[in-house]
């Protein structure tokens, strides 16, 4: 019986990692190694933190978690790795699955995701964020010509500005209060206002005014941060009335209502790792931590602006 070793969020503000067998593989299922998980940075330091409110933790449960919030919690979402058994036609594949951190863990098959031809695994964790950045952009497509600006630089805001930039006539703004942020998007900061579409991202208070204050006439904010227990003001007074400015959601739990009649979250994930497939959609996500070392660097990759937008481990002998 093999055994595997995974990363839990013990209580806010406390992790380690834990060692137990696996169970026999059940029919179906696969089983894979590791090589590379992403942090998602804005998720999972709500859940460190125990910021999750109590009436959204059924809602925030992350595919194939163990334990409940706000912990003990095995969580996490970017999992990348290759296929050791249950399969004989697929041995060896690499794939992308929804999984916490776990250097070998089992699935349903139809749950481990094939990397499409040319994309490093090192590169396949953004598959979640891209596809997130996917679901807002069928929640407001841009428009050829439009005025747009992206309020926060993290992984999704980097996703969409790779998306967004490939658009004709777009004119495309960056906002981050991190150099490092900016120096990554090498977009224009300075706005002149007046957007035809802005995507906040932040998840701070100050980030949401700030978007709604560069909106134009008509214009629509998309909201893609996830507040916890935090309830940040909203600036509704000012212009926000006579701009007749629309504040919008977007959540990636569901595809976008305008692409549910021909995409379910399955085909969302794969379109996300096709087009990661080409450079150009693709972020330099630096170099790995190694997962014995993710319980001492975890706090540091949560909360360091200098941090990779997605920090990336490594398993094994993976390169770092």
């Amino acid at each position: 019986m093999a055994d595997a070793v995974s990363f839990w969020i013990a209580a806010p503000h406390r992790v380690d990692l834990r060692r137990a067998p696996l169970p026999a593989l059940a029919p179906g299922h696969v089983r894979v190694q590791t090589i590379y998980s992403g942090i998602s940075r804005g998720t999972e330091r709500l859940v460190h933190s125990g910021g999750v409110p109590p009436n959204e933790y059924s809602r925030m449960r992350a595919p194939f978690q163990a334990g409940e919030l706000p912990g003990p919690v095995k969580y996490g979402y970017c999992a990348v790795g290759r296929i050791v058994a249950g399969d004989a036609a697929r041995s060896d594949e690499r794939v992308f699955v929804l999984h916490p951190h776990q250097d070998l863990f089992d699935v349903p098959g139809d749950a481990a995701l094939a990397l499409p031809a040319g994309l490093p695994a090192r590169a396949a964790p953004l598959a979640a964020h891209l596809e997130t950045a996917i679901n807002a952009l069928w929640d407001q497509p841009p428009r050829i010509g439009d005025r747009i600006a992206i309020v926060g630089l993290g992984a999704v805001g980097l996703c969409l500005a790779k998306l967004i930039a490939a658009i004709p006539g777009i004119e495309l703004f960056g906002i981050d209060p991190s150099p490092q942020a900016r120096a990554r998007a090498n977009l224009p900061q300075a706005c002149p206002g007046g957007c035809n579409l802005v995507f906040h991202t932040s998840g701070s208070e100050a980030g949401l005014a700030q978007a709604i204050d560069l909106a134009g006439f008509e214009a629509t904010v998309v909201e893609l941060s996830w507040y916890g227990l935090r309830e940040p003001r909203v600036p509704l007074g000012g212009a926000f009335h006579s701009q007749r400015l629309t504040l919008a959601a977007s959540q990636v739990g569901m595809p976008a209502p305008a692409r549910r009649a021909t995409h379910t979250r399955k085909t969302r994930l794969e379109l996300a790792l096709r087009l990661l497939a080409d450079p150009a959609n693709r972020l330099d996500l630096g170099a790995a931590t190694r997962f014995e070392d993710l319980p001492d660097r975890y706090s540091h990759l949560l909360d360091d602006p200098a941090a990779s937008p997605l920090p990336l481990v490594a398993y094994g002998d993976s390169d770092v």
